[in-house]
């Protein structure tokens, strides 16, 4: 990484909001990631249906593969946008763990906002920053270390497909957001 080319053309859309979120809380511990509290909350079905809107102006049709993880927001988006798209269920790949949320540690079920703020600042230090572990067993990450997931996922979808368009939902915006900084080459603090 950077990337100078691509086999594929990649549509990356972040999942509708989750109940949790609907709450005003983060909830990344992969434990719950089939929880209906991890579900798409009614405002996330209304985006899911922008979503839809923008990647048919952007040319998506159902000759697409949409690669969700198995967090239940994400694989309801997709469920829902192959229904919009007529695409079979044959082509959802549900991904298992490169794209869970990015892993909060100490901040789980805390308020969004002030996790978001706590991770900006943290960031900025340095791409191998972490928050502190939390005791429930759910994981801490780095920018650098979901770096490491995304990539290895770039790198299946890369092998397993030449000339596709691959819709990749996340049930977070970082997985997103680090993996385009990572192609583009820039700096992911």
């Amino acid at each position: 990484l950077p990337v100078q080319q691509l086999n594929n053309t990649y549509y990356l859309v972040r999942a509708g909001q989750s109940v949790a979120e609907s709450e005003g809380y983060i909830l990344t511990n992969p434990v719950s990631k089939t929880s209906l509290t991890c579900g798409l909350s009614r405002e996330g079905k209304q985006q899911v249906l922008q979503t839809y809107r923008q990647l048919r102006e952007l040319g998506l049709d159902e000759a697409c593969w949409l690669w969700p993880s198995i967090t239940q927001n994400a694989y309801q988006t997709a469920e829902i946008l192959a229904s919009l798209l007529y695409v079979g269920r044959s082509r959802i790949v549900p991904e298992f763990s490169f794209l869970d949320a990015r892993g909060v540690g100490e901040w789980e079920r805390f308020p969004t906002g002030e996790v978001a703020a706590a991770l900006e600042v943290g960031d900025a230090l340095a791409p191998t920053w972490r928050p502190a572990p939390n005791v429930d067993g759910t994981v801490h990450e780095s920018s650098a270390d979901v770096l490491v997931r995304v990539r290895q996922l770039l790198s299946i979808l890369e092998t397993e497909y030449i000339g596709e368009s691959v819709v990749i939902v996340s049930p977070d915006s970082d997985n997103l957001s680090v993996l385009q900084a990572a192609c583009l080459g820039v700096d992911l603090r």
